[in-house]
């Protein structure tokens, strides 16, 4: 035998082989199971999962923001209306490097930064598939320039809008008001799906408070885009659902009148229907030109309107709270009838002065030698302070603000405009809440004549009047008539509520109202000045003290700064017989209701009554009558 030989054990080997043979077997076996059973989870299990991501690949819903509603006067004439613009838009998922195409865009573009800073906010509030503006309602020449570079901007698009432009400017902002870009915080009150795609919402006036109307409904079109994002074909489509448009009460041209009127004085002018509640004028002077608040008004220019001593963004009809001074004094007297407190034939003498019982303080009378005896009649035609101070002194705080509560003073009058502001119509309970003091009878005095705490809004004071001249029926104001469907031509009317006055003895209107046809026609009115020949009017002067005046000291006009003089007011309605008209003015330092205020509300009669070709007037005076 060789020593060479080499022995195996061909016997284990073979059994070796054949368990790593059976071993991989196995694991390819495992293998192809765990593969095949992936697929069958992926082909079987979750195969609507997968099915819905492919299909985004190539599917997008694209929102359709409706068209805004239209506003028009009671005229038809277009108040607020939509106009086509053409925006720089960006979606941010399309654009590769963002930051770098803002660059190069703004080589060939001029951004503003405000532009830029509005852009990167609502980028963190979208998602990133939805188109955000870069700059809006680019000029042809832009639209132009960027066409031809359009292959450099990936992302980036011209897309045609509808913006919304409020023509008439300063005349309508405090009514109308205007919309502004959608904010965090008012995708916080709104339903946000809603407003996919749709850039302003009503911020203030009636885009505010008729926004869900004016809005409409957005649609969806869901389309096919290729790998670069650019749309195919539409596979399906809803149509946006326009908003509705509204019709106003409002006369344009009256309004107009209203600001002329006011000269170069700020205030309030409102005008009411009687018989509706419907705002046929509603001014507030000095206003703003509401457009830049549309795209986005510059911190500049924003700052300049707050920081602007004559408040031009402050709606003084809706909003200004004054006192109402002596066109109180028919509440007033109708209060001391209704209440018990008055005669109508007892007479109270006014030396020029009132004093509380047991107290040295005189509570002076405008007309220092005083008026004599005076009647409910007298008082209120000859405005005399003195019958009214002890008129409220009587009948105490606790009735009369009860009373007057009947008017709406001190609450909101319900109409259809969010801000409204309530005034104040002072109580023991008002006082304590506020100033945790107790009321003093020396306050209730000055309340008489519409003075101290007592505060109202020139819109009260209209609605008020209204209520006299319907003989108790009050209205709630309305500034829109219809709701508008510009589709059908429907139109379906927004009526406002009425409430009843109570009074015990009906009389009494009339008795008030005659009173205030003495303010106008009586030989002593402090308004007489407005008679005239063509129609009848009942009114009532009013000043306002803006600082009280010391015992010892005197108001002289003079001598007292501009910014300190007294408030001007007027309250009327006419014609007396079949009133159609009801206005309440007030001129900011004005001084005297009768020479300031007064002339102002004659203006917006006449323009309402005879310059409209007498077809509101009612009844007019005859050449006979009139004499």
């Amino acid at each position: 035998m060789s020593g060479n030989l080499d022995f195996k054990d061909y016997r284990r080997e073979g059994r070796l082989f054949t368990h790593r043979a059976i071993f991989a077997g196995v694991l390819v076996v495992l293998l192809l199971g765990g593969i095949v059973g992936r697929m069958v989870y992926l082909q079987v299990v979750d195969h609507e999962h997968f099915t819905t991501l492919a299909q985004d690949n190539r599917v997008k819903l694209i929102p359709l923001p409706p068209t805004r509603g239209l506003i028009y006067d009671r005229k038809n004439r277009l108040l607020a209306l939509n106009r086509p613009a053409f925006n720089l838009e960006i979606v941010p998922e399309m654009a590769p490097d963002l930051d770098a195409s803002l660059a190069e865009l703004e080589q060939l573009i001029e951004i503003p930064p405000a532009d830029k800073e509005r852009f990167y906010r609502l980028k963190r509030q979208k998602r990133r598939f939805e188109s955000i503006p870069i700059k809006l309602d680019i000029t042809q020449e832009e639209a132009a320039l960027f066409a031809v570079n359009r292959y450099k901007f990936p992302g980036i698009s011209i897309q045609a809008r509808l913006t919304r432009t409020y023509p008439l400017k300063h005349l309508m902002a405090h009514v109308v008001g205007y919309v502004g870009r959608v904010s965090i915080k008012d995708l916080q009150s709104i339903d946000a799906s809603n407003y996919a795609g749709t850039t302003y919402i009503g911020k203030t006036g009636v885009e505010k408070s008729y926004e869900d109307i004016l809005h409409g409904r957005v649609g969806l079109q869901q389309v096919e885009v290729n790998a670069l994002g650019k749309t195919v074909r539409v596979l399906e489509e809803t149509p946006p659902e326009p908003g509705r448009s509204l019709r106003l009460y409002l006369d344009l041209d009256l309004q107009q009148v209203a600001l002329d009127a006011l000269g170069d004085g700020n205030g309030a002018v409102v005008a009411i229907d009687p018989k509706t509640g419907g705002v046929l004028a509603m001014v507030s002077k000095p206003g703003f030109d509401a457009n830049p608040f549309v795209e986005g008004i510059s911190a500049k220019a924003y700052k300049a309107l707050q920081e602007d001593h004559d408040k031009p963004l402050f709606n003084r009809a809706l909003q200004g709270a004054y006192p109402p001074g002596s066109t109180i004094k028919p509440f007033m007297a109708l209060a001391g009838l209704e209440l018990d407190y008055l005669d109508l034939k007892e007479k109270i003498y006014c030396p020029g002065f009132f004093q509380l019982p047991g107290h040295d303080h005189k509570y002076r009378d405008w007309k220092k030698s005083g008026h004599g005896p005076m009647d409910v009649d007298a008082a209120i035609t000859q405005s005399c302070d003195v019958f009214f101070y002890q008129l409220a002194h009587e009948i105490g705080i606790d009735k009369l603000q009860q009373y007057l509560k009947e008017f709406r003073f001190g609450e909101k009058t319900g109409i259809d405009l969010i801000g409204e502001r309530t005034g104040i119509r002072p109580s023991r309970e008002w006082k304590r809440k506020r100033f945790k003091q107790v009321w003093f009878p020396g306050e209730t005095v000055i309340i008489g004549i519409g003075q101290g705490a007592f505060e109202t809004t020139p819109l009260q004071l209209a609605a008020a009047t209204a209520a006299i001249a319907n003989g108790g029926r009050y209205h709630e104001p309305r500034l829109v008539e219809e709701i508008v469907d510009e589709s059908t031509g429907a139109a379906l009317p927004s009526g406002g509520k009425e409430y009843i006055i109570p009074v015990k003895n009906p009389d009494h209107w009339d008795e008030i109202r005659q009173s205030m046809i003495h303010v106008i026609e009586g030989q002593r009115g402090t308004a007489r000045h407005l008679q005239n020949e063509h129609y009848r009017i009942a009114g009532k002067t009013g000043t306002a003290q803006v600082f009280t005046v010391k015992q010892d000291e005197e108001y002289d006009e003079e001598t007292v700064p501009e910014k300190m003089r007294d408030h001007a007011l007027f309250i009327a309605y006419a014609p007396v017989e079949d009133p159609r008209i009801a206005v309440a003015v007030i001129v900011e330092n004005g001084g005297h209701g009768g020479a300031t205020a007064a002339p102002v509300a004659k203006q917006v009669m006449d323009a309402w009554l005879l310059e409209a070709g007498g077809k509101n007037a009612g009844s007019i005076l005859t050449e006979g009558e009139a004499e």
